[in-house]
């Protein structure tokens, strides 16, 4: 009886031996998941990173193009102030400009002054728009050799007296 329990002990024992063993190599199995999944969420989190600083770069630039282009909005509005009131003036009595009057009375002169504010106008546009400035608008200084419509942004050496 002795040597049956005595069997039967080392029965237990091998058995929550096995056990031990099995749960400890279970557990390093885990361990070396554990670790992938760590490695694995490591690199996630650093490429999230690298999004959300290019997101914030690409915010900052969206902000200093919209300052930009609200300047330039601003430069177009005050030219075109500047035009309208060019197209809109009183004389001594007090009667307003009529274009159209002064296109039958002197047509050439006005068919010139029109066309040439027109191409004027037009260069306004393609320089909003982000065409390089040219040698010519960029080193005008008088008034004779300035853009008239928008000399703001199509000559920027000009300073108006």
């Amino acid at each position: 009886m002795f040597g049956t329990m005595k069997m039967v002990m080392i029965g237990i024992m091998l058995t929550g031996l096995a056990g031990g063993v099995a749960y400890v190599y279970k557990l390093k199995a885990d361990n070396a998941i554990l670790k992938e999944n760590a490695i694995k969420l490591e690199s996630a989190v650093s490429e999230q990173q690298l999004v959300i600083d290019q997101q914030k770069n690409d915010f900052e630039n969206i902000l200093k193009a919209n300052k930009e282009l609200n300047a330039l909005k601003l430069t177009l509005e005050t030219e075109l102030k500047a035009l309208d009131d060019k197209f809109n003036k009183t004389n001594a009595s007090g009667k307003k400009r009529d274009i159209g009057d002064l296109a039958i009375a002197k047509s050439k002169v006005i068919q010139k002054i029109i066309n040439r504010a027109s191409d004027n106008a037009v260069r306004c546009v393609e320089i909003a728009m982000g065409a390089e400035l040219t040698e010519k608008e960029i080193n005008a200084t008088k008034k004779s050799q300035i853009n008239s419509e928008c000399p703001s942004i199509a000559n920027p050496n000009y300073i108006p007296y």
